[in-house]
This record gives C-alpha cells, structure tokens and sequence, in this order.
C-alpha cells in the first residue's frame, strides 16, 4: 500500500485586484509624503493659490464694476468658475507628471502604469475637491451670497473637469517621457486659457463669431455647468456634457494606447 504524504498548506495566490489597490495606496501615501510633507507650507498652499487667485480676481473687478456678471457677489462669480478650472489645471499636471514621478518604482513588477496614473489622480481630484470644499464654504458662510444650490450640476461640473483632466494628463504622460520640453510649452498653452474658458467673462457675453468658436474649448462647458449649480435663473442651452466626457476618454484610450505599446522604450530614454 502506498502511503501518500498529505501536501502542505500553500498560501493562495493574491487576487491582482487587491494587489493594484494596494499597490495605489501605497503610491498614494508615497505622493502625500514627497509632494505636500516636504514642500514649503504643504496643503496650505493648495489652498492658498486659487484662493489668493480668487481675491485679485475680486479686488481688480469689483473696483470698476457694480455687480458682477452673474448674481450679486464677486468671490461666488469668480469661485464658481476658478475652482473647476483649477480641478482640470492640476489633475492634469499631476498626471502628466505620472510616469517621470515614479520612474524608479515601474521598475518592480507589481507596480504598473495605470497604477502610478490612478494614484496621482485620486490624490489630485480628492486634494481639488477638499480645497473647494472649503473655500466655496467660507464664501457662502461668510457672505451674503443669496445662492440656491444645485449639487448635481455642481459635482457634474468637476467630475467633468476631473475626467478631462486625466484624458489629457495621460496623454502628455506619454508624450513627456519623449519630449520632456512639451510639459513647459503645455504649460505656457494652459495659463491663457483662463482668458477663454469663461472664468472671468460670461461666455455670453463675447461677440460672435468668437462665441461660437470658443465653444470648441471644453473648459467653457465645465464653467457654465459649474454655473448652473450657482446661480438658479443662469441657463446655458451650449453645455454638452457628452463633448467633454469624450474629449476626455478619447484622450485617456490614446494615452493608454501609446503607453502600452511603448512605455518600456520611454522608461528607458
């Protein structure tokens, strides 16, 4: 008779699913630690730039205007739109950072791209989202403002701003690894895009045909969303959630695309 030995305990195999979240976290608390731990006021000035940003927007045009485009109080008006924007400005930024941040550790097998990209834009869109929260907060509780609030458009305002964010982020993500300069010139194309994004004018309010081709600029929609969620009686028939989402998805399935046929040969440059 053969006696057969009862084979040992083998610990099963980690599910790559939970293997990814913890990879991401771990990516996260990495972020939290090298990029706010050790700057020069860390979260502080995450909210003190669209904050600072918000104010001279205040200063500069309530002092030759009565009222502003929309409503009664000037800090609402520009909040309204600055912060969506910022949403879009630093998810962007961050994501397109993704790669050349965490170089080092895509070296190791458990950490992939899509973990390094999903775990700058967690932290970006939860930081954005937290800061204003609470500068939209302090303008409503400090001020009178008269605002009836519209959540939904509001939150659909910045999960559109958040989606472009990171269509476009992982896009350059790609692109930085090759052409580091365009991450500068990317940088000098976004700040005048404040001008035309309908931040500081009300879209209406441009003549034609400028207004109709400004309307090609995605930004625009997100400001006027974020609008709505202000100001009850604003209406704007132009928004088209769908134009943004999918300028935004194209530009992830791109970026994706490309990072996956040959992010090896970047990493390597």
């Amino acid at each position: 008779m053969t006696i057969t030995s009862t084979p040992a305990y083998e610990k099963p195999p980690r599910i790559p699913r939970l293997s990814a979240l913890r990879s991401i976290g771990a990516l996260i608390l990495r972020e939290i630690s090298t990029t706010h731990a050790r700057s020069p006021g860390g979260y502080i000035w995450a909210v003190l730039e669209p904050g600072l940003g918000i104010a001279l927007l205040v200063l500069l045009f309530s002092t030759g205007l009565h009222l502003p485009p929309l409503g009664t109080n000037f800090a609402l008006f520009y909040a309204s739109g600055l912060l969506p924007f910022f949403m879009f400005v630093m998810v962007e930024k961050q994501v397109g950072n993704a790669l050349m941040f965490s170089r080092q550790l895509l070296e190791y097998p458990r950490v992939g791209v899509v973990d390094a990209v999903l775990a700058r834009f967690l932290l970006s869109a939860l930081t954005q989202l937290s800061v204003s929260a609470l500068i939209l907060g302090t303008v409503l509780f400090a001020m009178d403002t008269r605002a009836t609030l519209v959540w939904p458009a509001i939150l659909s305002a910045f999960c559109m701003a958040a989606v472009l964010g990171l269509g476009i982020g992982i896009l350059n993500a790609f692109v930085n690894t090759y052409y580091p300069i365009w991450q500068r010139i990317c940088g000098v194309i976004t700040r005048p895009l404040i001008l035309i994004s309908g931040v500081i004018f009300l879209h209406e309010r441009i003549p034609q045909p400028y207004q109709d081709w400004l309307l090609w600029n995605p930004l625009v929609h997100i400001t006027a969303q974020s609008r709505l969620g202000f100001y009850y009686g604003y209406r704007a028939p132009y928004i088209s959630e769908l134009y943004v989402i999918g300028i935004g998805l194209v530009c992830a399935s791109m970026g994706l695309l490309f990072l996956r046929r040959y992010y090896r040969d970047s990493l390597e440059r």
